[in-house]
């Protein structure tokens, strides 16, 4: 089974969120989905920061220099 993407990661974090803000749930149930919420957070912010660090990664290891500062700069 594939890891899901990010986009379905936060799709199923907003479904979350939109159930437990109708209040209409049993305690045990928003409790339940209260922990679920809290891992597709943690996913996504994961997810967030490889991509960031993957970007970073690119952007200086593109051979430009356009990071450094001139010599004697």
């Amino acid at each position: 089974m594939s890891e899901p993407s990010f986009e379905e990661l936060r799709r199923e974090l907003d479904e979350v969120v939109a159930r437990l803000e109708r209040g209409d749930v049993p305690l045990d149930e928003a409790l339940a989905l209260w922990r679920r919420g809290e891992e597709l957070h943690r996913a996504c912010v994961e997810r967030l920061d490889r991509a960031e660090l993957e970007i970073e990664e690119l952007r200086l290891g593109d051979g430009s220099g356009r990071d450094s500062e001139p010599p004697g700069g």
